[in-house]
Formats: C-alpha cells, sequence, structure tokens
C-alpha cells in the first residue's frame, strides 16, 4: 500500500492545495467522476473541519492529509493538532431546531458520502473511506 502525504499550515485558502492533491489522486488511481465528486466534497470538508475547529485555524499549526489505495478501498487521512472533540455527541443537522444553522452539516455530509469513516487520536484524526472496483 502505497501513501501520498501532504502537510499544510491552517489556512482556508490552503483548501486549493488539497484540491489539487485530490486532483492528483484522481489520475493515479483512474478514480471516476461519481466518487470524485464525493471524494472532493468530503475530504475538503474533512481537511476544513480540521482548520476553522482542530486548528482554530492558527497558521502555525498543520493538517495532515494522505491517501492510499489498497485493492478496492481508497483511504483518506485527514490530521489535525487540535484538541480534539467528541464525535460521539455530536447534534443532528436534521433536526428542527438545527436546519437554519450556518454550520454544523460537516461530519453528517461526510458520513453520507463516504462508504466509512473512523474518528481516532480523540477526533484530531478522521479516516474516509471509499470503495470502488
Amino acid at each position: 500500500m502505497d501513501a501520498i502525504r501532504i502537510e499544510i499550515p491552517s489556512l482556508s485558502e490552503n483548501i486549493r492545495i488539497v484540491e489539487s492533491f485530490i486532483d492528483n489522486a484522481k489520475e493515479k488511481y483512474d478514480l471516476n467522476d461519481d466518487i470524485y465528486g464525493n471524494i472532493m466534497i468530503a475530504v475538503t470538508e474533512g481537511v476544513n473541519n480540521a482548520i476553522i475547529h482542530g486548528n482554530q485555524e492558527n497558521k502555525a499549526k498543520n493538517v495532515g492529509l494522505s491517501v492510499a489505495y489498497e485493492e478496492s478501498i481508497i483511504r483518506f487521512v485527514v490530521q489535525d493538532e487540535g484538541p480534539g472533540f467528541d464525535f460521539d455527541d455530536l447534534p443532528d443537522p436534521t433536526s428542527p431546531e438545527n436546519l437554519d444553522k450556518v454550520g454544523g452539516r460537516g461530519i453528517f455530509l461526510m458520513k453520507h458520502l463516504c462508504d466509512e469513516v473512523h474518528f481516532r487520536d480523540e477526533g484530531r484524526t478522521v479516516e474516509l473511506c471509499f470503495y470502488f472496483n
């Protein structure tokens, strides 16, 4: 399993680097457009969460992003240097009291676009898995 990894400072404008990283993965692993769209949304959402919520936009802290491919799974791992969070106790963005809120949909989106989502290291690491043939 060959993994490719980058680290970026916690600045929201660095999302363009993440988009290029995903474009390169699309070429390298010959991903179809459907899975590519899901990956682009889910992974950029994960990195955005790491920058904003994990590292609190502290540019001295980095976000790590890696991709690995094995058999029919492509796995992206996003890591931040923040305090972590309780990923088992998140508000439901589809409940009526949360529908008008601006944020709070990132993890919900990731869980719906990925085949598997795993949180580790007290929420500082998220693994996004996509199946394809």
